[in-house]
C-alpha cells in the first residue's frame, strides 16, 4: 500500500472530484487523509465527506483548511458551480479549525505519505510556518508552476492561468524557496481530456460513476470547452474539462506512460503581482514534469473509475 495524503480545492473544477474517485478507487493506495484549500466555511470539506461516504470510506480523516476569509487569496471568493446541480441532495458544510488541517497534514507526513496538492499551497506554507523545516523532506508533488509554452496543438494558457500558484503567490512562492518538490505543470496536464464519449460508461459505474457523470454533464452544460477550444488541433471536440488533478495524482503514484520528469534549474520572480518560473542554470533545480502521454492517461483513468483494469499504477 503507498500512503498518500491529498490537499485539495474540490468543489469548483471537476477535475478534484476525478482526483479524488481516483485515488478512492486504486485498491493499492492508503489515504492518509485529506485536507481542504482555499475554504469557504467548510464547504469543501462537506463535498470531500460526501464522496468519503458516498464509497463508505469513514476510515479516512478530513479536514477544512485555509479559508477565503482570512485574505489569502488573489479573489474574495472563489465560485462553485450549484450544489443542487452538482449533487442529488444537500451537502452540509463542515466547518473546522486550520489547526486540524495542519495537524492532518504532519501526522501523513511522519507517515512517509506522498503529498499531493491539487490547489493552492496555503496549507503547505501555514504548515512550514508553524512546523519550520517541515516540507524540506516531505516528498511533495505540487500540480502547478508554468515553466515550457503549451505544446502546439494544445491550449494556449498563460502563466496567469495557472491557478494554483497564481490565486496565492505567497504561498506558492514559500513552497518552493523551502521544499523539493515535483511540479506537474498546467502546461502538461493541459494534454489531457475527460470526454463526453466517457460520459455513458460512468453513469454506469455504480454510485460514485453516476455523480462524476452527473458533474460532467453539469460541466459541459456550463462551459462548452468542446467550443471553446476548438481551434486547437489536439483538443478532442467533445471536450468537457482537463484532467490536471487526477494526472499529478497518477504521477506521484509512479504512473509512467509518456511521462518525463526532468531536473530542471529554476528562478522566480513577482511581476505585476504574478509569479513567473524560469529555467536558468544558477537557479534552484527541481523535478518538473515536462511531458505525458495524455490520451493513454484518460484511457487509464477511465478504466479504473469504471472497474476495467485491476488499477495498478505502472
Amino acid at each position: 500500500m503507498t500512503k498518500l495524503h491529498l490537499d485539495t480545492d474540490i468543489g469548483g473544477d471537476m477535475d478534484d472530484l476525478c482526483a479524488l474517485a481516483l485515488l478512492l478507487k486504486l485498491p493499492d493506495v492508503e489515504l492518509t487523509g485529506v485536507t481542504t484549500v482555499a475554504e469557504e466555511q467548510g464547504r469543501r470539506a462537506g463535498y470531500v465527506r460526501y464522496v468519503l461516504d458516498l464509497m463508505g470510506r469513514s476510515d479516512v480523516a478530513f479536514a477544512a483548511g485555509a479559508d477565503t476569509a482570512d485574505g489569502y487569496y488573489r479573489y474574495p471568493t472563489l465560485g462553485y458551480p450549484p450544489d443542487e446541480v452538482n449533487y442529488p441532495e444537500p451537502v452540509p458544510r463542515i466547518p473546522g479549525h486550520i489547526d486540524a488541517a495542519l495537524e492532518l497534514l504532519k501526522r501523513s507526513i511522519e507517515q512517509g505519505a506522498l503529498i499531493v496538492a491539487i490547489g493552492p499551497f496555503t496549507n503547505l506554507r501555514l504548515l512550514d510556518e508553524k512546523y519550520p523545516g517541515i516540507l524540506r523532506d516531505a516528498r511533495l508533488f505540487l500540480m502547478g508552476v508554468y515553466v515550457d509554452d503549451v505544446p502546439p496543438g494544445y491550449p494556449d494558457f498563460a502563466r496567469t492561468d495557472d491557478w494554483n500558484v497564481q490565486v496565492d503567490v505567497p504561498s506558492a512562492l514559500h513552497v518552493l524557496e523551502h521544499a523539493e518538490p515535483t511540479c506537474i505543470p498546467i502546461t502538461v496536464t493541459a494534454q489531457t481530456a475527460l470526454r463526453r464519449a466517457d460520459v455513458p460508461r460512468l453513469r454506469s459505474a455504480g454510485r460514485l460513476g453516476a455523480l462524476l457523470a452527473r458533474q460532467a454533464d453539469a460541466f459541459w452544460d456550463e462551459w462548452h470547452n468542446g467550443e471553446k477550444f476548438a481551434s486547437f488541433a489536439h483538443v478532442p471536440a467533445d471536450m468537457i474539462n482537463f484532467h490536471h488533478d487526477p494526472l499529478a495524482c497518477a504521477i506521484a503514484l509512479g504512473w509512467s506512460e509518456g511521462v518525463t520528469i526532468e531536473r530542471v534549474p529554476l528562478t522566480w520572480a513577482v511581476r505585476d503581482t504574478y509569479l513567473y518560473e524560469t529555467r536558468d542554470p544558477q537557479g534552484k533545480p527541481i523535478n518538473l514534469v515536462t511531458s505525458v502521454d495524455g490520451a493513454a492517461f484518460n484511457r487509464y483513468w477511465l478504466e479504473v473509475i469504471c472497474g476495467g483494469t485491476s488499477g495498478k499504477i505502472g
